[in-house]
């Protein structure tokens, strides 16, 4: 079968790999659709390269139909549509018997730490599985898991209806923060310098204020009379955002980092004392922000047709990853199978 690979100097190949029957307790997935994230392209980048091994199979944002069961699994069927929530925990560490399974300290992200979706036939733990409500189409979700990511940050802030929220950084994450804030019943101000990702949060309804050529800080104090917002949402990922964003918080404010800095960062610790900030991370999910993401692609509050910039074949995974790293699209889907090549 075919899948594609990250082989390391920032290149992606097509190839031949051996397809794994499922063992006892897993299932092969006839995988449909894969969305490039921007996990995908820091491996692409080799910000990874010590945690991944390579040649490897990435990708985890992913929507499939099972084509096989392993023994003991009898909770899902052949040709049954799902998404793959990609997270496998010890069940022993601190964090697990704490209850946090999601951010194990032995976590094993698949699509990353272990083979991920990018190939045509992909055979996971049943455990991961997450079936799909009728109505909801395979296109739309590949788009579950990132806004699963959404939720979990959103939920993670305690945003409540009636506050501001601030997001720095218009991309697929932060177009999607936005969403699901503004469907929790927050006034969203959207930060972000691409003129076309700005129009989009707009149509949205979101507020949106260009970082370079406007002022983000007066626009927020002109929405919340001086006070500052309720929660900031710090997804652009670079040292000047990542010491702007306590700026904007007001007293007691929550303050929630969602990107990946490769390296650290400065933070504004002055501000955080001063105005009683929390400073809060947020990392991937739990299964009830799975289960929200599905419900909020299936009812429609996620435009999913207007977040897919295009699906392409498998065989240009690699020029995707080019269109995404030029900041030129929004998702970009992954047909594996070639239905719509």
């Amino acid at each position: 079968m075919r899948a594609a690979r990250y082989i390391g100097g920032q290149k992606i190949e097509v190839a031949g790999v051996e397809a794994k029957p499922p063992a006892a307790g897993e299932v092969t997935i006839r995988v449909a659709y894969n969305g490039i994230c921007g996990t995908d392209l820091h491996i692409v980048l080799g910000h990874m390269d010590a945690r991944v091994a390579m040649p490897a199979v990435i990708g985890h944002e992913m929507s499939g139909v099972i084509s096989a069961v392993g023994p003991d699994v009898d909770t899902l069927e052949l040709e049954q549509p799902i998404t793959v929530m990609p997270l496998r925990w010890c069940g022993k560490c601190a964090s697990c018997l704490a209850g946090h399974q999601h951010i194990c300290q032995h976590l094993d992200f698949v699509g990353i730490d272990s083979p991920g979706a990018l190939q045509e036939q992909w055979t996971v733990p049943a455990s991961l599985v997450v079936p799909l409500p009728v109505g909801v189409s395979l296109e739309h979700a590949a788009l579950v898991e990132p806004l699963a990511v959404a939720v979990h940050d959103v939920r993670r802030s305690r945003l409540v209806q009636g506050e501001t929220a601030v997001v720095i950084g218009g991309g697929p994450i932060g177009q999607l923060i936005a969403i699901v804030a503004r469907a929790a019943g927050a006034e969203v101000i959207l930060a972000e310098p691409d003129g076309d990702r700005r129009a989009f949060a707009a149509k949205q309804g979101a507020i949106v204020v260009d970082p370079i050529e406007g002022d983000l800080a007066a626009v927020v104090d002109e929405h919340t009379g001086g006070a500052g917002a309720d929660v900031v949402f710090e997804v652009a990922g670079t040292r000047g955002t990542a010491l702007d964003a306590t700026r904007h918080a007001r007293t007691r404010g929550r303050v929630v980092f969602v990107a990946i800095h490769p390296e650290p960062v400065p933070v504004d610790l002055h501000r955080i004392f001063w105005r009683e900030l929390e400073v809060l991370g947020a990392r991937v999910y739990e299964r009830e922000d799975f289960e929200r993401a599905i419900d909020l692609i299936a009812s429609g509050t996620v435009p999913a047709d207007a977040l897919i910039t295009r699906i392409v074949p498998l065989e240009s995974t690699a020029e995707a990853f080019d269109a995404l790293l030029a900041a030129s699209a929004m998702k970009i889907l992954v047909d594996v199978q070639g239905v719509k090549a």
